[in-house]
């Protein structure tokens, strides 16, 4: 419910503006908070967080735009508003997802209102959620002569669509989706679902779990000051049995474009030389919190190849994880972009949150963003 207070302030901003040959548009909100405020719509290519495009806060829960002199009208305008991204989307007072706003004025004044926002992608819809299939108690890695549990995590419609979707391969299984894991876990089961509402995030996960003690001497590649690891093994594996054991039996979109790699910490390190050592396989690379200290002089020989080739990674790192971890993430990124004719190839996206620790609560606020950017986004920064 709208207060006193807001009804009148925006009944002062009506007399105020309403002789202005401009679009004015007044907000009220029932929750408030720090975060600024933006339109999003088909007049911006529905980018979230445009500068151009940010609310003025004008009182507690009152926001307040005047669209540009020249500012280029639809015939019908469309529009959200927004916290800054989609995780943090308008809802309505029950937490469903609203439908799009619409507007035909071109001056005067418009009123809305939003009810509350999205917090983190949630709440979600359990219709939404992936199908999470179990592909293998005892999966083998002929490479280092194990077996491991893998998972698929599949659209929620698969079954009902012949639709052939992007692949995401997370290491880490354990701590992705399971509610009983020891330090939490990423909860993609259900960012995926809020995603799928808003028709974004359909793709296959697949999951590999991670071979509990060993686990730092698996994601290890080469001899680093961990000493000798089993890294390139491992890669072996999710690139010459995996992957093509996955490609046959769902419906996948087997290019580089639409194959990516990921993890955090240690997974976050075996995802980066995957990328190095299999550029033609994997196109896109999911990097939270690497742990690039293990090996600090990182040969980025797929920077040598004759034709580089279009590739997106997109970057985390937390400011209370270490003293080194931002210093690591951004000189990383320096050194991705810094040989010439790379700069239009590689897209990088480094995202830091100054509070963020090395826990799976951080990595899963930064999950939906990275699938969004990797997958569905045509912006580079």
């Amino acid at each position: 419910m709208q207060n006193k207070e807001q009804v009148n302030v925006a009944d002062d901003l009506d007399v105020k503006k309403i002789t202005e040959p401009h679009l004015n548009i007044i907000l009220t909100t029932d929750q408030d908070d720090e975060r600024p405020v933006y339109i999003s719509g088909n007049f911006n290519n529905w980018v979230t967080q445009d500068k151009l495009f940010e609310m003025e806060k004008v009182g507690q829960g009152l926001y307040h735009f005047k669209f540009a002199h020249d500012f280029v009208y639809p015939d019908e305008m469309l529009y959200k508003f927004t916290r800054g991204d989609w995780s943090e989307v308008e809802i309505d007072k029950y937490g469903n997802r609203t439908e799009n706003r619409h507007c035909k004025k071109k001056n005067g004044v418009h009123k809305e209102h939003v009810a509350k926002w999205r917090h983190n992608w949630l709440p979600f819809k359990s219709k939404f959620l992936p199908k999470v299939k179990l592909i293998s108690k005892e999966f083998e890695i002929p490479q280092l002569n194990k077996t491991r549990r893998v998972w698929a995590l599949l659209p929620y419609d698969y079954d009902k669509s012949i639709e052939h979707y992007p692949v995401l391969y997370l290491q880490d299984a354990q701590n992705l989706f399971n509610e009983n894991a020891k330090y939490g876990n990423w909860e993609i089961d259900k960012k995926l679902a809020v995603m799928a509402e808003y028709n974004i995030g359909k793709i296959i996960i697949v999951a590999v779990e991670h071979a509990e003690n060993e686990r730092i001497k698996e994601y290890n590649v080469g001899n680093t000051v961990l000493g000798n690891g089993q890294g390139k093994k491992y890669i072996r594996f999710l690139t010459e049995t995996l992957k093509p054991f996955v490609d046959s039996n769902f419906r996948t979109k087997t290019d580089r474009d639409n194959t990516a790699i990921g993890g955090s910490s240690m997974g976050g390190l075996v995802s980066i030389f995957s990328g190095i050592m299999y550029p033609e396989v994997f196109g896109k690379l999911m990097i939270f919190s690497p742990s690039l200290w293990v090996v600090p002089k990182i040969k980025l020989s797929f920077l040598d190849m004759d034709e580089p080739q279009n590739t997106r990674i997109y970057l985390y790192a937390g400011g209370d994880e270490s003293a080194t971890m931002i210093d690591h993430v951004q000189h990383f990124k320096k050194r991705l972009l810094k040989k010439e004719g790379y700069a239009d190839k590689m897209k990088v996206r480094l995202s830091i949150t100054l509070e963020g620790k090395h826990n799976e609560r951080y990595w899963s606020d930064e999950f939906p963003k990275a699938i969004e950017w990797l997958f569905f986004s045509t912006k580079e920064e």
